[in-house]
């Protein structure tokens, strides 16, 4: 298995297990995933990954209005954008290092 797709699959664990339990520095860890996880994104699916980053940071609130399991699906939904917004960043600062390095 590629250890970058490793990387996603924790990360992936880390946001429903925190939908349930606390996990210490949940936020944090996403986000050093997601811009070592970032590192691999293959330049066709950069505009994905931006958007995807975008999209659930800004709508993932909406799923709480599901009774029930709402406060579940928003935790895990906040967590996977907030590891897809470090991927994000690592690909705007690579974006940004091809463009201006000397």
């Amino acid at each position: 298995m590629n250890p970058f797709k490793l990387v996603g699959w924790i990360a992936i664990a880390i946001a429903v297990v925190g939908a349930f339990i606390d996990v210490p520095r949940a936020g944090s860890l996403l986000v050093v995933l997601g811009l070592i996880g970032g590192f691999a994104i293959a330049s066709e699916d950069h505009v994905r990954v931006l958007v995807t980053a975008l999209v659930l940071n800004m709508l993932s609130g909406a799923l709480m209005n599901i009774p029930g399991v709402g406060l579940y699906l928003t935790s895990i939904f906040s967590a996977v954008g907030t590891f897809a917004a470090g991927a994000s960043l690592m690909i705007i600062a690579r974006n940004v290092w091809k463009r201006y390095k000397p």
